[in-house]
């Protein structure tokens, strides 16, 4: 997990545009857990256009990763003499970068120089401010070149609060399997790749055929085992064919 403001305490303090548009506050998670949270309501002016960034998140060798967003949506047509500029939907965005080097005024606030990564619609939204579901939404993005890179959230009418922001990556874990050892492994750049680990017999093992390697998929699961060790002369398996004691 490179980020989850459910489990911040402190203010984010993240960077807005205007400074009018979205404002921290403290609100109440779906299971009543006191959480930071983002909200902005500026539908009846037209032409909204508010940002909102974070702090600069280190990307620790993922070229893919994923953006676990919950929030409310009010209801456009549940507010009496609603203009037609009034919103149920927000952009994401990202910026990468080998330092934390944004500011007030950098990078500039709009589609390029960000990327954008897709338009975020509400599939539950609801009618008073005070009441409502929140909605799940995972998306990914990448591939990631740089050491790190920003989050940033766009509305443009909309009346909604970001409950909780949760950024991973996914790996395979470190494991032995045939008498050989493989490393923990990251991801690859795009949810189809698959990256190669390649492997090591374990203590008193030899190689029984080669090459030592299994595949780590997009999903961060282990597939097609190739090669494999035994123990060797005076060594018998032990531990669920883990150990050559």
């Amino acid at each position: 997990i490179l980020m989850n403001t459910r489990l911040e305490t402190a203010d984010l303090k993240w960077t807005v545009y205007p400074e009018s548009g979205w404002e921290e506050v403290s609100g109440s998670d779906d299971e009543m857990n006191t959480v930071r949270t983002y909200e902005v309501c500026k539908f009846g002016t037209p032409n909204q256009n508010n940002w909102l960034r974070t702090t600069y998140i280190p990307r620790h060798g993922a070229q893919r990763v994923y953006v676990e967003l919950k929030f409310t949506m009010r209801d456009c047509f549940s507010i009496p003499g609603v203009p037609g500029s009034c919103k149920e939907t927000f952009n994401l965005y990202y910026y990468e970068s080998d330092s934390d080097s944004a500011t007030q005024g950098s990078p500039a606030w709009m589609e390029n120089p960000y990327v954008k990564v897709d338009t975020v619609a509400a599939d539950s939204v609801f009618p008073n401010k005070k009441v409502g579901r929140a909605n799940t939404k995972i998306l990914n993005l990448g591939p990631l070149r740089r050491n790190g890179f920003y989050l940033a959230f766009q509305d443009q009418g909309a009346c909604m609060a970001l409950l909780s922001v949760r950024v991973f990556f996914k790996k395979c874990p470190a494991m032995v399997a045939g008498f050989a050892s493989f490393p923990e492994t990251v991801t690859g750049a795009e949810p189809t790749s698959l990256v190669i680990a390649p492997g090591t017999c374990i203590p008193n093992a030899v190689e029984v055929s080669i090459p030592l390697k299994l595949y780590c998929n997009g999903d961060g699961e282990w597939i097609v085992p190739l090669g494999k060790c035994t123990c060797g002369p005076g060594y018998e398996p032990a531990k669920k064919h883990t150990v050559c004691k």
